[in-house]
């Protein structure tokens, strides 16, 4: 009887390109005519955003496009000013290889920025911005499931794998008026505005992804005027729900949605009677979806023939693997200041984290976050000068999981949910970030897979003796196919002749080995 093989194919996620490229941004601003002349630079601002993207063959090319939002005062030292710029980039990427159905993650975020003030009407700025980029397309491998004839023992074993993934972006404009309550005063103008965009619900309806959420917006603006102007905060809620193509989706895969704040614009509307009290904010989400089907296959680990020589090719095969995903928290608190440096007013206080790193901890079962959490607030100090000051700290934090999850990697994902902050009876300000931790850990055991099997079925093993069975002491945990294997037998006969019911034997002692034909 020939030997016949079947033969399973088993996608591999592959890294076409993982790597980092640095854009330098400039801005020489001279200021319009109706500006007034720069006193003193409060706060500058430069935040990058990749608008688009597409791979071509084995090119990948991006817009960069980065908001500079420069805030400074005037000799009167209250009322505070804002410049807004941009500068938009085409970058290009050598992938190195072309790839069909890419799977692209680019992410941009400020590297430095300098800038000061040439003279009362010139802005100057150097910076640079980092930009992540990973593409990563498919291969497929071929692997023995299955094999009968001249003898042959297979040992098997179960593998799940992403057998099919979708990924579809959409991008959704959001438009929306929102009118002062009486008790806030007219604006004069806008300080600064913070958009960001938490997790949404999905749900599948007739073969389309609907995905709703809410967009936070966070602002700060200048109320009144002279000496009466007052700096108000003010938050709300930007909600939308969408319909998002996924072709060949169905409820056999399982989808995570993740949005993103491309572009979030706040202008003033005037009134009729010349009152600025109604804001318009126009924003822009970038929605990604990934879709995954996974499958479960048998594939052979190992293969023996019980009677003729036989080479069994085995490789190292990665599967594509599913994370397994955890929502976790933490709080993080820190001294930002005390006595003196103390301001006098202190509007309002954000945090955002940043340069996150995550590891599997020692013991197995938990896993290591570290980085920096950026303190800012708006502020005035004890000169009656507006101050808009950063400060970082460094953070470590171990967060248990409830399974042992062993050799693998893990990423993390850390979004601040509130900032706080707290001035104590002895004059120490303490600010206090509550923050959500989205964690993926993926298996990154690869898989040994028999790809080829070949039996010299022209000759027969050659036994040490005439017998039928033979007596062997095992030890405890010893694996009943590496004994099946040494004695060429089969694992059936061995379990069944000694009563075995697991792979591994519980205990040592003497067993009882059938010698098969």
């Amino acid at each position: 009887m020939d030997l016949k093989l079947t033969k399973e194919t088993v996608p591999a996620a592959e890294m076409i390109y993982d790597g980092l490229q640095e854009q330098p941004v400039e801005l020489d601003y001279i200021l319009p005519d109706y500006c007034p002349d720069i006193f003193r630079l409060v706060r500058c601002e430069a935040l990058p955003v990749i608008t688009e993207w597409a791979v071509s063959g084995d090119k990948l090319t991006y817009e960069l496009r980065c908001d500079i939002h420069i805030l400074y005062c005037g000799e009167d030292g209250s009322t505070v000013q804002s410049v807004d710029q941009q500068r938009s980039f085409t970058r290009t990427a050598e992938l190195g290889k072309s790839v069909e159905s890419p799977e692209v993650r680019i992410s941009a975020k400020t590297g430095h920025v300098n800038f000061r003030a040439v003279n009362k009407r010139r802005i100057d700025l150097r910076g640079a911005v980092s930009v992540k980029i990973s593409v990563a397309g498919q291969h497929q491998q071929e692997v023995i499931s299955d094999a009968e004839g001249l003898n042959i023992q297979l040992k098997k074993v179960p593998v799940k794998y992403a057998a099919q993934r979708l990924n579809a972006v959409k991008n959704v404009h959001i438009e929306e008026e929102i009118e002062l309550t009486a008790a806030q005063p007219d604006i004069s103008g806008i300080i600064s505005c913070r958009c960001s965009a938490s997790g949404c619900e999905t749900k599948l309806i007739s073969g389309k992804l609907l995905a709703k959420g809410e967009a936070e917006v966070e602002l700060l603006y200048a109320g009144g005027s002279g000496d009466t102007m007052t700096v108000e905060p003010m938050s709300f809620s930007l909600g939308y729900s969408q319909i998002i193509d996924v072709d060949g989706l169905d409820d056999s895969f399982d989808c995570t949605v993740a949005p993103e704040v491309v572009s979030c614009d706040i202008s003033v509307i005037g009134g009729r009677d010349g009152d600025n009290r109604v804001l318009r904010c126009e924003a822009e989400l970038r929605i990604s979806c990934r879709a995954v089907r996974t499958a479960t296959v048998l594939i052979a680990e190992d293969a023996f023939s019980t009677v003729y020589p036989c080479n069994a090719e085995i490789s190292e095969i990665k599967a594509e693997q599913i994370p397994v995903i955890y929502d976790e928290s933490f709080r993080n608190s820190a001294r930002l200041a005390g006595g003196e440096d103390v301001p006098q007013n202190i509007y309002a206080m954000w945090s955002e984290p940043k340069n996150i790193n995550a590891h599997i901890g020692d013991d197995g079962h938990s896993v290591v976050i570290s980085g920096m959490l950026v303190y800012s607030m708006a502020a005035k100090d004890r000169t009656g000068s507006m101050i808009m000051p950063d400060r970082e700290e460094a953070f470590e934090e171990t967060i248990g999981l409830p399974d042992n999850i062993g050799s693998s990697e893990v990423t993390a994902e850390v979004r601040v949910r509130e900032t706080s902050y707290d001035i104590s009876a002895e004059g120490v300000l303490t600010a206090k970030a509550d923050l959500a931790v989205k964690l993926s850990v993926y298996s990154s055991d690869s898989i040994k897979a028999v790809t080829d099997i070949s039996v010299d079925d022209s000759s027969r093993k050659e036994r040490d003796g005439d017998y039928a069975i033979k007596l062997y002491f095992g030890t405890e945990n010893e694996s009943v196919w590496d004994i099946a294997k040494r004695y060429s037998t089969s694992v059936s006969a061995v379990m069944e002749e000694n009563e075995l019911t697991g792979e591994r034997l519980e205990s040592g002692g003497m067993l009882l080995i059938p010698i098969v034909s």
